[in-house]
């Protein structure tokens, strides 16, 4: 590879893990003020201007508390846990197209690490590793409320991983392709896939929460019943990693959510922005429309957290099984049907 090229990628990759970790870092900051705002009561507005320097706090009291490490015969797997979690958060946002090429001094710059024609499948992939990163961890824990966490954590996986590979394959069917690039360009001029396929949308987004293990499907850390589940052995940055990957992976499927369903970088009127006002403006504003529709759903996740009580473990499992499964293969057969009347 040209070693430009290859410096391209490099300063693009710590970009996009930049803004990853940083968003991350405010998300913690977003969900204790809009639990204050939702309960009527003040959020954190002691550390810096309005608590903006809250996240800095956090983190460095994280660094600096002890490492504690119970007595377990797999002390390596207990600290492979959480690093597993945190990079495998990182890794989907390799695929994402943040907006069109740049044009800087006659170069072109694509800002998008990885544009591979199975991203659908790869998205899949990271998703679904991010669950050996919870169930070492809590193994390793030799604890038994940690162990049943990660069960938990394996078994909610499998039941919503299903569901949400079948809304992908409907989506999959009418879009005709796996990369996300094309799956974007395909929604310019207001042709946004979740209203051709609403449905796909919701099964998805429900999915999304469990993939997340977001409340209402937060059942691996059920403080109410597991201490606090598949990380309750761990602290200092390791319990600070777990954290950051729940964060970090709450990111990533809102922007994958926005590019497989509200259009990625595209905004109306960005062909009118591009002959009049040039390239990089209208791909400027095209990055801050898909970071717009990102924080967008990083608010849904944390509104839907201080708004719908947790489920019980056997109304997850019936949610997954006897709702999702059928109604994503029907959802299937509908596409197909769609598909063949007005194509």
């Amino acid at each position: 590879m040209d070693i430009t090229i290859l410096l391209e990628k490099l300063i693009l990759i710590l970009l996009v893990f930049t803004i990853t970790l940083v968003v991350a870092m405010y998300a913690t900051l977003a969900e204790r003020k809009v639990a204050g705002f939702i309960q009527d009561r003040y959020g954190p507005n002691r550390a810096g201007l309005w608590g903006i320097l809250q996240p800095v706090c956090d983190g460095t009291k994280l660094f600096a508390k002890e490492d504690f490490r119970p007595d377990t015969p797999n002390k390596w797997l207990f600290i492979a846990g959480p690093g597993i979690s945190m990079v495998v958060a990182l890794l989907g946002t390799a695929v994402v197209p943040w907006a069109k090429e740049f044009v800087i001094l006659g170069e072109t710059y694509i800002p998008q690490v990885a544009d591979v024609n199975i991203a659908v499948l790869y998205v899949v992939a990271v998703l679904s590793t991010g669950i050996y990163g919870i169930v070492l961890g809590a193994w390793a824990s030799n604890n038994k409320y940690s162990l049943q966490g990660a069960v938990r954590a394996g078994a909610q996986m499998i039941s919503y991983e299903i569901a949400m590979g079948l809304s992908l394959i409907a989506l999959v069917m009418m879009t005709g392709s796996m990369s996300l690039a094309t799956i974007t360009e395909q929604q310019s001029g207001w042709h946004w896939n979740v209203l051709y396929q609403p449905l796909t949308f919701i099964i998805f987004l429900i999915c999304s929460f469990a993939e997340c293990n977001r409340t209402p499907f937060d059942l691996p850390e059920c403080e109410s019943e597991l201490v606090n589940g598949h990380h309750t052995e761990f602290s200092s940055m390791k319990m600070g990693f777990y954290m950051f990957s729940e964060y970090a992976s709450m990111f990533f499927s809102s922007a994958f959510i926005s590019v497989l369903f509200f259009g990625g970088y595209n905004y109306p009127g960005m062909g009118w922005v591009s002959e009049n006002w040039g390239t990089n403006i209208a791909n400027i504003l095209a990055f801050v429309s898909i970071f717009a529709k990102t924080l967008f759903f990083m608010f849904f996740y944390i509104w839907v957290r201080w708004t719908i009580p947790r489920f019980r473990y056997d109304q997850l499992m019936k949610l997954g099984w006897k709702m999702l499964f059928p109604l994503a293969l029907v959802n299937i057969f509908l596409v197909g049907i769609g598909i063949l009347i007005f194509k």
